[in-house]
């Protein structure tokens, strides 16, 4: 799918057609940048949020295009160059030039990196049968829908937010799930022991199959697609199964053009790169330099990839704005809907305010003192109140009385 756009200068660049690279473009024009804009994705799709291919899509009850950032003419609308179903294959940063694949090349004055992250995948025997899936893009879920309407026998690699996710849809669909962890608890290295365990009681009691502390040693098939994984010298059956082992950032484009990388493109906290001031990289793929914490954070969640794209046009068009917002992601599992800001860690102090048995509570994360993080399960219209407490100290004992008020903290 091409749209055109006028050619008064070489404007704008964005690499990555997913929700970042849409808010960009989105944003762009919003400020009144006026020169050219061309948004260049892989996929053959509009740009579209990635949320609903584990939550409403999966289970049914979305449809695809409510996803959609835009419908098809409102790029056009605005203006807006889309190259989709087409990927960029090396950049020229002295000509300010990137090539597509197929030999064209498109000039820039600015470049976005908005190019994602993609799933890891283990290295195992049978890891390349059919039906061992990862899911990130609408192909995936598609596929998904379809083993969970047949209610296949699901097993999930791996207890993170997208394995649980995906779990709980399939149970929902009627599938068998068995959820294999190699940690004690699922989601452990996000949220401590205690929360964790909530999460994993949660699952079991709704007929998963949950297993922790296992290792997968490998896949089995027949006539090619998978029947069974083995973990622990046992062998389960299995008609899909899908790797949920986390997703590492799309940074060989960049690294290759010679700018730097950790765990994503370094970029500083108005999002261009530490290399060439020329070059931004946002979402998934950019490891920003974070205002409020004074450290560099990758964050692979839909809030980011919103603010950061506003924040790289910002930057293009001339403000000073910066990084400086609390991470922010939200998870929905059966009956538990939950929002989490904040960037906190395993090892710091747990405090729960109310009473996780009832299934609606607060749970906070302290280190030395400070509120590192937050989160509400299944109480809302309160997470600008949580966003509010992180970074300052607040005492424990004041956190876990409801009687005064989060705004009162």
């Amino acid at each position: 799918m091409t749209t055109t756009a006028s050619t008064s200068s070489d404007g704008v660049v964005v690499v990555g057609a997913g929700l970042a690279g849409a808010n960009v473009v989105e944003e762009l024009r919003t400020r009144g940048f006026a020169g050219p804009v061309t948004l260049i994705g892989d996929e053959p799709d509009l740009p579209y949020e990635r949320p609903p291919l584990s939550k409403g899509y999966l289970q049914g009850g979305a449809e695809i295009d409510e996803a959609y950032v835009h419908p098809a003419s409102w790029y056009a609308e605005h203006d807006v160059t889309t190259r989709l179903g087409q990927s960029v294959v090396a950049i020229d940063r002295e000509a300010r030039e990137v090539e597509i694949s197929g030999g064209e090349r498109l000039r820039y004055d600015t470049l976005v990196l908005a190019t994602g992250a993609e799933p890891r995948r283990l290295s195992l025997a049978g890891a390349d049968l059919d039906g061992v899936l990862t899911l990130r893009r609408i192909a995936d879920s598609d596929a998904l829908r379809e083993a969970i309407g047949r209610h296949a026998r699901v097993v999930i690699v791996g207890g993170g937010w997208i394995g649980l996710e995906v779990a709980a849809a399939a149970r929902i669909g009627g599938s068998a799930v068995t959820v294999l962890e190699s940690a004690a608890q699922p989601l452990l290295n996000v949220l401590g022991s205690e929360v964790a365990q909530h999460f994993a009681q949660l699952h079991r009691d709704h007929g998963v199959d949950l297993r922790t502390g296992v290792s997968v040693s490998g896949l089995v098939g027949e006539h090619g697609h998978v029947t069974g994984v083995t973990v622990d010298g046992e062998t389960l059956p299995a008609d899909l199964v899908l790797m949920g082992v986390g997703a590492a950032a799309n940074t060989d484009l960049a690294r290759a053009a010679g700018l730097s990388v950790n765990s994503g493109v370094l970029v500083d906290e108005h999002l261009r790169s530490v290399d060439d001031p020329d070059v931004l990289a946002v979402g998934d793929a950019a490891e920003a330099r974070h205002t409020a914490s004074g450290r560099a954070l990758r964050v692979e969640h839909w809030d980011n990839a919103i603010r950061q794209g506003k924040l790289a046009a910002a930057t293009i068009t001339g403000s000073s704005e910066t990084y400086d917002w609390a991470p922010y992601f939200y998870t929905d599992q059966y009956d538990l809907g939950m929002e989490y800001v904040g960037h906190g860690s395993a090892e710091d102090e747990t405090v729960i305010r109310g009473e996780m048995d009832s299934g609606e509570f607060l749970a906070f994360w302290l280190h030395d003192g400070t509120v590192t993080a937050a989160m509400n399960v299944n109480i809302w219209d309160v997470n600008d109140d949580l966003r509010a407490l992180i970074g300052r100290e607040v005492a424990p004992e004041r956190l876990v009385d409801d009687s005064i008020a989060l705004t009162d903290l």
